[in-house]
Formats: C-alpha cells, structure tokens, sequence
C-alpha cells in the first residue's frame, strides 16, 4: 500500500457579488448565494477556514454579511470580519466581497466566485471561465 501525502498550505480566495438594494433581505440573498457557490465550487468544509473578512460598499449598511455567514451550518466557529470597502468615485454600488484564508491542499485549484454585477471585477477570475465548458 502506497503512503500518500498532502502539502496543505494556507490559502485565499476572493470572491464579489452585488445586492439589488439596500435591505436586510437583498444582502442576505446575495451572500448566501456567493457563499453558496464557494462551498459547493471549492467542495469546501468551512472547519478549514482560518478567517474570513467581508467588504461591502458604503451604500450598504442594513445588516453585517458576516452575521449572515454565521448562519450557516459549520461557520458558528470561523473568525469574521465586516470592513466598509474604501470609496472610489464611480466604483460599483452595493458590493459585497470576501477574502477568505483557508487550510487547504497545495496544489488544489481554487474557484473564487465573481457573482451578478461584480462578475467584471476580476474576469479571470470569474466562474465561468475557470469552468469553461462544465455545463
């Protein structure tokens, strides 16, 4: 029986998305739905995750998006971050972006998610072309 051994190295992921308004329910749809992509693009245990800080732009302020991540199953126990995201003129309105570092293997493809309105944010980084073709 061969010994196989895994380098696990400490790692980030980004991801952004947009709310359609500023309201308890617009933010909580789009960030379950940004986390709901990390989890299931990365295959994901959330007990891997060292920490994770969330951005949002200064027109969004009706509720944290890191109370809604510790909602989540296996999120109770993750240190999280809610920053506003420093202002630049003509930028995108209502974002919402994480960086999460997590424990993860070395050489493992990561996914970053790039949600609605910030999919042009970082286009080499979008989803749909990291998965071309999957579908």
């Amino acid at each position: 029986m061969e010994n196989i051994c895994v380098e696990w190295q400490v790692r980030a992921i980004r991801g952004a998305t947009t709310a359609s308004e500023n309201s308890v329910e617009a933010i909580r749809e789009s960030v379950r739905e940004l986390l709901d992509e990390l989890e299931t693009r990365n295959n994901l245990d959330p007990q891997l995750i060292i920490s994770a800080t969330f951005s949002v732009t200064r027109d969004l302020d009706a509720i944290f998006p890191a109370a809604i991540a510790r909602e989540r199953p296996r999120w109770c126990n993750v240190p999280l971050l809610d920053v506003q995201q420093m202002h630049v003129k003509g930028s995108l309105e209502r974002c919402i972006r994480f960086l999460i570092h997590i424990n993860w293997p070395a050489h493992t493809e990561i996914y970053h998610p790039y949600l609605r309105g910030a999919q042009n944010l970082r286009p080499d980084w979008n989803l749909a072309v990291a998965v071309a073709g999957e579908k």
